[in-house]
């Protein structure tokens, strides 16, 4: 009878410890896109730094085409942070989508490229010509707007040949020359069609913007943010560990994402070290875009407190 009660109690504390490892182990999903812009990310990936942080963390990574597929993936609960340009941000939000920025990620080159020696400035496109970018409401498209409303005073001046496609096919598109006339990317794409002799830039996105801007910045959810804070907390610490390897490491991350990025360990070097390409967590041009996005209405509400938008207040910088 001893036995069996030692052997029962034995049975009790086995179960209640499974139960503890079970309570304990925790999961997140994380959804980026394509480019060098999310180098972070794949750092992150890559060392392992969240499960180094945290004991049992199983993290789902996944690479969606746009934002509109991460929020959707956010919706159904399928994503917890996702990473993608302020506009679509700010446009989803504006929607009804119950998310913050976390953080920045990223400043990039951005540029209208094209092979076109006629085409000089946004004036030179004709009803004929066809632009591609990644879709409606990118940050592609909303600095061809404001370069538009700057130009014409009508943002909405070049829509109509405007042609949506992922920046690997819109690359392949421009360099065949045939339907495609020009086409608003980013890294590394901008860069490989830079070294095109061919190729040359229309308008860059500073130009479009006036003033330098983030490209990328990371969200989550309401609900992943006030639930998860412990592990909201862990990803926050290691993006900028991951941010901060990139820049005072860059010959090693250069070594860690070449695969990542099909390039060779040189050209990836000579990309992240671009100019104007930056890692950083520090928000800029969120006004910029908030203001232009209500004065066109592709928002409703306009902004006076912009820390509404954001979970970190010390991030931003206007």
């Amino acid at each position: 009878m001893k036995k069996i009660i030692i052997l029962i109690f034995i049975i009790i504390f086995l179960l209640s410890l499974s139960a503890c490892n079970k309570e304990e182990t925790k999961e997140i999903s994380i959804a980026e896109q394509y480019g060098l812009a999310y180098a972070p990310i794949q750092i992150i990936k890559e060392k392992n730094l969240l499960e180094n942080k945290l004991e049992g963390l199983e993290v789902n990574w996944k690479r969606l085409g746009n934002t509109a597929a991460i929020r959707e993936a956010m919706l159904a609960g399928n994503v917890d942070i996702g990473f993608m340009a302020i506009p679509p941000f700010l446009i989803a939000r504006d929607k009804g989508m119950e998310w913050k920025i976390i953080s920045a990620l990223s400043i990039s080159p951005l540029g209208l490229m094209t092979y076109r020696d006629d085409i000089n400035s946004i004036a030179d496109f004709t009803s004929k010509d066809r632009i591609v970018l990644p879709q409606p409401g990118s940050i592609q498209h909303i600095l061809l707007s404001m370069a538009c409303e700057r130009q014409f005073s009508d943002a909405r001046k070049l829509d109509d040949i405007l042609v949506t496609m992922a920046h690997p096919d819109g690359m392949n598109a421009l360099i065949s020359q045939k339907e495609i006339t020009a086409h608003f990317t980013s890294p590394p794409y901008i860069f490989k069609e830079m070294s095109l002799d061919n190729m040359h830039q229309v308008l860059s996105g500073k130009e479009a913007m006036g003033k330098e801007f983030t490209f990328i910045i990371g969200a989550s959810t309401e609900k992943f943010h006030n639930e998860n804070n412990e592990l909201y907390q862990v990803f926050l610490s290691v993006l900028k560990e991951a941010i901060d390897f990139i820049n005072e490491n860059p010959e090693e991350a250069a070594m860690i994402l070449a695969d990542n990025y099909g390039l060779s360990e040189d050209k990836t070097l000579k990309y992240i070290s671009w100019q104007g390409m930056k890692y950083t967590q520090k928000i800029k041009g969120l006004k910029e875009f908030a203001d232009f996005l209500y004065r066109n209405n592709y928002i409703e509400k306009s902004y006076e407190n912009f820390e509404e938008l954001l979970w970190e207040e010390d991030y931003y910088e206007g």
